[in-house]
């Protein structure tokens, strides 16, 4: 028994470092977005096209998921996960050609989607291991802190964009290294195929999909996906270009964002115990519109970017956390990889309509837009709470 619980913390350490690398991975674009603009003589509309192109494989990942990880077990789709990223973050940092960077978006997203998926999956349908999903997505908040930091400071020392994709596909390789550990040596817990019921994987997923709540479930978390990588990757755009504000402190201000979140969602759990999932989430949307709101009408103030952060950090984690509470058993492998890879289209699709919404209106329309997302965001998550109490499920 003590093997095996020793053993069972060698795939959420794996977990943990998996979203490090990702929130990473993705955490850094907005700081490197000017430079990329630059580069490639782009506009605020025309670099969306590196969003746009992310959603091609978020889409694949939404579908296939849950089929993958149970015919080849998890690690081996973490595996093709991981070195897929690895692959689009190195033709970011290689290629010369703007188109060829775009298409490497579409791997991104795909490797991004499948990791996003079967690490939710692992942690949460595991019981012993469900109590950990907000100490998970603080990790992602690590590295998502960590991604802006570490451009910020390598950009200062007068490192190119290029240069610095090649430390974040670094950082995503050590992970294909760890992944690759549990492949060669059977790591059981993400090696056995595990099926959710008797029914195969397809079939489960054409049964989620036809239940309002996973279809209402996956739209929320697209909805907050987008809206936290609209934050990370407009930010440093907004405060610097569009309000002046100096390159350092923009930088940083990115970072403090991405610190709210982490502090967030380190203390998910203090706050769940005691006010329950469904209250902390009305109190995070609550807290999320007056940051915005702040963010939008008082630009010279720096408590905003952080505030934000720490009001988003429930939402992603407390919703996943109501899954299992609001479809059958058999159904959660499924629906969790569904709604968690739909998620990721977020970040591709609503940093675009920021991104287009900009180029008409000007880089302060970005504030003034989030607003009405958020207020989509409560409104779902509302539909959520009576649907639940209305079926019993709670």
């Amino acid at each position: 028994m003590r093997t095996f619980q020793q053993g069972r913390w060698i795939g959420v350490a794996i977990a943990f470092y998996a979203f490090i690398a990702i929130g990473i991975a993705e955490g850094g674009l907005g700081v490197l977005l000017p430079s990329i603009v630059s580069t490639y003589h782009l506009t605020p509309a025309t670099v969306t096209l590196l969003f746009i192109s992310q959603i091609t494989g978020y889409v694949v990942a939404a579908l296939t998921s849950s089929v993958i990880s149970s015919r080849l077990g998890l690690a081996r789709m973490l595996l093709f996960a991981s070195v897929t990223l690895t692959s689009a973050l190195l033709t970011y940092a290689l290629t010369a050609y703007w188109f060829v960077m775009v298409a490497g978006g579409t791997l991104l997203g795909l490797g991004i989607g499948l990791i996003d998926a079967g690490i939710n999956t692992y942690i949460v349908n595991d019981q012993r291991n469900a109590h950990l999903i907000g100490v998970l997505h603080a990790f992602y908040g690590i590295g998502a802190l960590l991604g802006p930091t570490f451009a910020t400071t390598l950009l200062l020392l007068g490192l190119s964009w290029r240069l610095i994709y090649l430390v974040f596909a670094g950082v995503v390789g050590l992970l294909v290294v760890g992944v690759l550990w549990t492949v060669v040596y059977h790591y059981s817990p993400m090696t056995v195929r595990v099926k959710a019921s008797d029914t195969n994987a397809w079939a489960n997923l054409r049964s989620a999909l036809r239940r309002p709540v996973v279809l209402l479930t996956g739209l929320l978390l697209l909805v907050y996906v987008g809206t936290e990588a609209s934050l990370g990757n407009w930010a440093y755009t907004v405060q610097h270009i569009g309000r002046g504000t100096p390159e350092v402190v923009a930088g940083y201000s990115v970072s403090a964002y991405w610190l709210g979140l982490t502090i967030g969602r380190f203390s998910l759990g203090f706050f769940m115990q005691r006010l329950g999932a469904v209250r902390t989430l009305d109190i995070s949307l609550a807290l999320l519109v007056g940051g915005l709101v702040m963010w939008w009408l008082l630009p010279n103030q720096l408590l905003s970017l952080p505030w934000i952060g720490f009001a988003l950090a429930a939402i992603f984690p407390a919703t996943i956390w109501l899954v299992p509470q609001r479809v059958p058993t058999s159904l959660v492998p499924a629906t969790i990889g569904f709604v968690t890879s739909v998620a990721s289209l977020g970040a591709a699709t609503i940093p675009t309509a920021a991104g287009w919404v900009a180029a008409r209106a000007g880089l302060e329309s970005i504030p003034a837009l989030m607003i009405p997302i958020a207020v989509v965001m409560a409104a779902l998550h509302r539909w959520l709470v009576r649907h639940t109490l209305e079926s019993g499920k709670t």
